[in-house]
């Protein structure tokens, strides 16, 4: 009885959402505008697959070395790449994108092994799932739930979260990065019927909930925990400006990481911390008023600090999906937002133009401040979501994602 009242009200949640995306209809001069930009975007990814080296990924582009930064198939971004060409595959329909999306993925099979990271996530799903998505690949689901299983490996339940980090001076860290990769997991159950997969996310998520966040819905960076009792050690920052502030893509990471844990399990909870999440960011004096945010909302050189683009395009993303779980005037002032950060990120600020940048399609994004890396350049992730949230806002009135 219990199970038929659960889906029962499972069915009511869905319909509520499905008849709030009527209320949500894209703007047309914007998605001209996304259209001209994905149009550019499969020309300028063709540049970009010239210029990576065979047996590697790209990361970034350095235009003052005029030299592409690429990693192994081990680095937490290689499957952005593949996964930005499927994307692309799919609004286009160019074969040569999608060639060069399954070329790349043979470099990451090897990679649904790894116990070592915590972000096969975004290696793996990012890139075979987008390839499952639109090809349905037996293989390709295999690969995955090998990945699924490796990831939750990383689990202890003393901690009650995934682990982030391997190396010292660290005990047990966590990153609030790693929400994103609990997407994996939620796929892996609802294909296989483990619920073994669903619980550790689940308990994930609720323990960074509880730890991670501070009463302004601003969250740590990292939570580093002790591994046998699951204690709070510290609470920290590695890329993040000082470890009271806010990070700025580690917030956004936060915002999208709960909308898609709301959409997999239907618990009102995170939809409400998506919410709390949003209302930080869009309400905080400190987020500029063309919504791309600098890269931590305490730098403490504002207005003149860097922006961080790839912040920018996650947060826009998150936006247009959490648009579709809340009534139609929260859902308009999310779009709102997202719309802006869309129509900015596609200006001569941050649009590369096609033949320029490396191939890489937005300019000014901040990897690790703090570590001098990666600092006001473009980076592979930030053109993955930036892609996603366009595709994202042109399926708007016809499905919710």
């Amino acid at each position: 009885m219990s199970r038929i009242i659960t889906i029962a009200c499972c069915l009511l949640v869905l319909t509520a959402n499905a008849q709030k995306d009527k209320n949500l209809q894209p703007k047309p001069a914007l998605m001209r505008l996304i259209d001209g930009n994905l149009r550019q975007a499969v020309n300028q990814y063709k540049v970009l697959m010239g210029k990576v080296p065979t047996g590697r990924l790209p990361k970034t582009w350095y235009a003052n070395a005029d030299r592409l930064e690429t990693s192994n198939a081990d680095w937490w971004t290689s499957g952005f790449y593949p996964g930005t060409l499927f994307q692309l595959y799919e609004f286009s329909h160019d074969t040569s994108l999608l060639a060069e999306a399954q070329r790349r993925l043979t470099l990451l099979e090897k990679e649904q092994y790894n116990k070592g990271t915590h972000d096969l996530g975004f290696m793996m799903y990012c890139s075979y799932g987008n390839g499952l998505r639109l090809l349905d690949s037996p293989r390709y689901k295999d690969i995955l739930l090998t990945s699924a299983r490796s990831l939750s490996t990383r689990f202890h339940p003393a901690v009650g979260c995934i682990k982030s980090w391997d190396s010292k001076p660290w005990h047990y860290p966590v990153i609030i990065d790693n929400m994103m990769n609990l997407e994996l997991l939620f796929w892996a159950t609802h294909v296989s019927g483990d619920s073994s997969f669903y619980k550790i996310a689940v308990t994930h998520a609720n323990t960074t909930m509880r730890n991670h966040y501070r009463p302004d819905y601003s969250s740590f960076h990292v939570v580093d925990y002790d591994s046998v009792t699951g204690a709070i050690i510290a609470k920290k920052t590695a890329q993040g400006f000082a470890d009271s502030s806010a990070w700025a893509r580690g917030q956004s990471w936060g915002l999208y990481g709960y909308t898609m844990v709301y959409r997999s399990t239907h618990d009102q909870k995170y939809l409400d911390q998506a919410r709390h999440i949003a209302h930080f960011l869009l309400t905080n004096p400190n987020l500029p008023a063309d919504k791309i945010p600098y890269w931590d909302f305490n730098a403490p050189n504002i207005p003149y600090a860097l922006r961080d683009a790839s912040a920018a395009a996650v947060m826009a993303s998150a936006l247009i999906e959490l648009s579709h779980y809340v009534q139609r005037d929260e859902a308009r002032g999310y779009l709102d937002v997202a719309e802006k950060i869309i129509v900015n990120l596609s200006s001569n600020n941050y649009k590369a133009v096609v033949g320029s940048n490396g191939g890489f399609l937005l300019r000014h994004s901040v990897g690790h401040f703090p570590a001098h890396s990666e600092v006001d350049v473009p980076l592979t992730y930030a053109d993955y979501y930036f892609v996603e949230a366009m595709l994202r806002y042109r399926e708007l009135g016809q499905k919710g994602k």
